[in-house]
């Protein structure tokens, strides 16, 4: 993290907070002060990344959960406000990644498994997150989109629509909730360096030079810098900020 937030006293929950935007997004909530629930499918990865905090001294809770499953994200919830009282900031960032395939070449089984984490599980989250601050009458929360949910591209359409769908349950959430006291906006970021995006360089799937010359800031993103964005989204400084699809791009999306 680049700059300093003072969340000392709040409850902050990172879905995919094992790996790469969700990890650095957790370390941030963490060493900003929150008691950070760290919620992902998979168990021994989370428990490690919440050994790793705990052994700096932060506060932090790992649930396992598969976030298509409303029944297991509900019950996160109720074990967040159980062992801290309350939420006060969500990321919603649990995602995966599909090969680079066209729309009609795409298995429906495929469609099926991309939208159900990438789509529903937002859904089931955003859902169970807002009933509860409903209650507090405040919170903020930032779903995890992209720059795919911005622009068409050629392949990963399934992948696409559920970040464009992403935008538009912000969007609807937001002018539901703000008289609630609750802010909801989205993060769309561009190329970030992450484990899923190495894994994709090494397959073929995505060249690194070219990704890093099509942004006006010729270079991959840090998840860091996402992370950045989202504890901004979640802060007093953005109190006045809801709806929003902010993209952590370096200018791709300008172009």
């Amino acid at each position: 993290m680049t700059v300093s937030y003072d969340f000392t006293g709040q409850v902050a929950l990172v879905t995919g907070a094992s790996a790469g935007m969700g990890l650095a997004a957790a370390r941030a909530f963490a060493a900003a002060g929150a008691s950070t629930v760290l919620v992902d499918i998979d168990e021994t990865a989370v428990r490690a990344t919440a050994d790793e905090l705990a052994g700096r001294g932060l506060d932090v809770l790992p649930v396992a959960c598969d976030v298509s499953d409303e029944a297991q994200v509900a019950a996160v919830i109720a074990t967040t406000v159980s062992t801290y009282g309350k939420l006060d900031a969500a990321f919603n960032n649990a995602g995966i990644m599909m090969p680079p395939l066209k729309t009609a070449d795409t298995d429906n089984a495929l469609y099926d498994r991309v939208l159900a984490v990438n789509l529903t599980g937002v859904w089931n989250s955003l859902k169970h997150e807002i009933l509860q601050m409903r209650r507090q009458q405040s919170g903020a929360i930032v779903n995890n989109s992209s720059i795919a949910g911005l622009k068409s591209g050629n392949g990963r359409s399934a992948y696409a629509a559920t970040k464009h769908a992403v935008l538009a349950l912000t969007k609807c959430a937001a002018l539901e909730e703000g008289g609630q006291g609750v802010r909801v906006n989205a993060v769309c970021p561009g190329t970030i360096e992450t484990p899923m995006v190495e894994r994709m360089i090494a397959a073929g799937e995505l060249d690194r030079t070219a990704s890093a010359t099509n942004s006006a800031i010729p270079r991959l993103g840090r998840a860091d810098e996402i992370a950045d964005a989202v504890l901004w989204l979640c802060s007093s400084g953005a109190s006045y900020v809801t709806g929003v699809a902010l993209p952590v791009d370096g200018g791709l999306a300008a172009g």
